[in-house]
């Protein structure tokens, strides 16, 4: 009797459910990072939370103004000269900008990518009543947040930085409050707020995830 492929533990099925494990997570967490950055109202919210107003010497509507044209600076796309419209700024400041815009747009791009194969071996999972992957991959989710949070609670300032480090391969990020002061209006407990919410965005979507696997599995 012919050996049932899926069964094997090293089996093309195996190797493509894997990969559209790992493409839905992908897609997953790209998704909460461009949720996250699109929701200015939590930077909102922390510019009095914070106290940043006091903190930068800066009135509110300078504070949104200049923060609004990062986030639209950041969501398009198209290559664009950074220009602030009330702070200064020097070359490195714009150069980091333009860095993390280029992550950014890489991260649209693996929203694409991922989404379109994801939707694909939904289809096909779907068609085969095979909802296993989605336990692989709201498994892999659940490390994903693990790992970040255990880093937060235990130093985030190190898992910043360290983050940074990863990501840039220059120290533009290491902003001096006198040549940019936009520096002023952007605190580290924000990034770490904004963070959570990243981190929260995934648990929401690997709950779904295993909610949708049990029930679609008993039908």
């Amino acid at each position: 009797m012919a050996k049932d492929v899926s069964t094997l533990p090293f089996s093309a099925y195996r190797i493509y459910q894997l990969l559209l494990s790992f493409s839905l997570a992908l897609f997953i967490i790209c998704t909460a990072v461009q949720i996250t950055l699109l929701f200015k109202p939590l930077y909102y919210f922390d510019i009095g939370y914070l106290n940043i107003e006091e903190q930068s010497g800066l009135d509110r509507d300078t504070i949104t103004e200049n923060y609004d044209y990062m986030i639209n600076f950041l969501m398009n796309p198209v290559p664009q000269e950074f220009h602030l419209p009330s702070l200064d700024y020097s070359s490195h400041g714009a150069i980091h900008f333009q860095d993390v815009k280029r992550i950014f747009t890489a991260i649209y791009l693996l929203i694409a990518i991922t989404g379109i194969i994801s939707a694909i071996g939904l289809y096909v999972n779907i068609k085969k009543k095979d909802f296993h992957f989605l336990k692989i991959t709201a498994t892999a989710l659940a490390l994903f947040t693990a790992i970040p949070l255990i880093a937060f609670v235990l130093d985030f300032n190190a898992a910043f930085v360290f983050f940074h480090e990863i990501l840039f391969t220059n120290d533009y990020w290491i902003f001096d409050a006198a040549s940019d002061p936009v520096i002023t209006i952007l605190p580290e407990t924000f990034f770490l707020h904004a963070a959570l919410l990243i981190l929260g965005l995934i648990a929401i979507g690997m709950i779904i995830l295993l909610i949708a696997g049990k029930k679609l599995s008993k039908k």
